[in-house]
C-alpha cells in the first residue's frame, strides 16, 4: 500500500483516518465517543440530584438516592397520581350522562317509530268521513313522486363527499378532528404504584433504607469532605471506597462494605461482623455504582444517536 500526503485525494484507497473524518464533518455513521470521569456519577451520589448525598437511603435494588429529593419525587408522583383520579373521574361522568342520553334518544325513536305504526290504521276512517279529499291528496303525492325521480336518483347514486350534508364541512382529512378515531378521550384509571426512576421497580418509602458511610479517617481536616476523591471508607478492612470497588449495604445497621468483605468473611458465617447479629441473603444489598474506565462496569450504559449511513 503506497502512503498517502496530507491532502493527497488521487489514491485508490479510502483510509479509515479519511472515513472517520468525512463521517464527522457530514453528519453520517456512527458516533462513538469514550466517556470522561465528569461524565460518571460517583457511587455515593444521589441518582436524581447527583450530588453527593446528605442523608443516603438506598431501595432493596441498590440505588442510592438522598432522602430529601427521594421523598419529593414521591410526593410529586402522588399530587400527579391525584390529578390524573380527579380527570378520571370526570371524564367518566361525561361518558354515562353520555350513554344515558343516547339510551333516552333510542327510547325516545323507539316509541316515534310505534307511534307511525298506528298512524295508518287510522287512515281509512278518516279517509270515509271527508270524501274525496284523500283521493286528492293521494294524487297529489304521485304526482310529487313522479316530478322528482331524478333528484333522489342522483342523490342516492352520488359518490361525492360533499352530498348527505357534508358541503357545508371542509374536506380536511389531514386534520385531527377530521380523523376517523376523533372524539372524546377515553376514560382510562390511572395507576396507583409510584415507581423507582432508575430501576422502574414499584417504589415505597417503608422500603427506603438508611445508609452510613463510614469517614476515611486520613487526617486531613483542612478541605471539605465534598473536596476529597476519597472520602468513605469500609468500617471492617477500612478499604477506601470508588466507583472502582464493587460494595454492599447491610440491611440492619446501613453499613457500606466491600463486596470482598462480604465474599470473604460475613457469607461464611452470614454474621453482621459489628453487631453478632445473623444475616440472611437479601439483608446484603449490592450497591449499584456509576461507570469506570473498564468495560466491565458499563454494562448498563448505552447511548445511541441514530445518523444516515454514509455509503462508499
Amino acid at each position: 500500500m503506497t502512503r498517502h500526503a496530507r491532502n493527497c485525494t488521487a489514491g485508490a484507497v479510502y483510509t479509515y483516518n479519511e472515513k472517520k473524518r468525512d463521517a464527522a464533518e457530514s453528519g453520517y455513521g456512527t458516533n462513538a465517543q469514550r466517556l470522561g470521569k465528569d461524565s460518571v456519577k460517583s457511587f455515593d451520589c444521589c441518582s436524581l440530584t447527583l450530588q453527593p448525598c446528605r442523608r443516603p437511603v438506598v431501595t432493596k435494588d441498590g440505588f442510592l438516592f438522598d432522602k430529601e429529593a427521594i421523598l419529593q419525587y414521591i410526593v410529586t408522583k402522588k399530587n400527579e397520581y391525584s390529578r390524573r383520579l380527579k380527570e378520571y373521574e370526570r371524564l367518566r361522568r361525561a361518558e354515562e350522562e353520555q350513554l344515558s342520553q343516547e339510551a333516552s334518544s333510542k327510547q325516545q325513536a323507539r316509541m316515534e317509530r310505534f307511534v307511525n305504526a298506528e298512524k295508518p290504521a287510522m287512515t281509512p276512517a278518516h279517509s270515509s268521513a271527508v270524501g274525496e279529499r284523500p283521493s286528492t291528496s293521494a294524487a297529489a303525492t304521485s304526482s310529487s313522486s313522479s316530478a322528482t325521480p331524478s333528484t333522489s336518483s342522483t342523490s342516492s347514486s352520488s359518490i361525492s363527499n360533499m352530498t348527505n350534508g357534508h358541503e357545508k364541512k371542509l374536506p380536511s382529512f389531514w386534520l385531527p378532528s377530521e380523523c376517523p378515531n376523533a372524539g372524546a378521550a377515553k376514560a382510562q384509571k390511572p395507576d396507583a404504584t409510584i415507581y423507582c426512576p432508575v430501576s422502574q421497580q414499584p417504589l415505597r418509602v417503608k422500603d427506603l433504607i438508611d445508609v452510613k458511610f463510614t469517614l476515611l479517617k486520613d487526617g486531613d481536616f483542612k478541605r471539605s469532605l465534598i473536596a476529597k476523591e476519597a472520602r468513605y471508607m469500609c468500617p471492617i478492612t477500612h478499604d477506601v471506597l470508588s466507583n472502582a470497588v464493587p460494595c454492599a449495604v447491610l440491611r440492619p445497621t446501613g453499613d457500606v462494605v466491600t463486596m470482598e468483605c462480604v465474599e470473604r468473611l460475613i457469607r461464611k458465617d452470614m454474621i453482621h461482623p459489628l453487631t453478632d447479629r445473623k444475616l440472611k441473603d437479601k439483608d446484603i444489598i449490592p450497591l449499584q455504582r456509576g461507570g469506570t474506565g473498564y468495560a466491565t462496569t458499563n454494562d448498563n450504559l448505552q447511548a445511541k444517536e441514530k445518523r444516515p449511513m454514509l455509503q462508499v
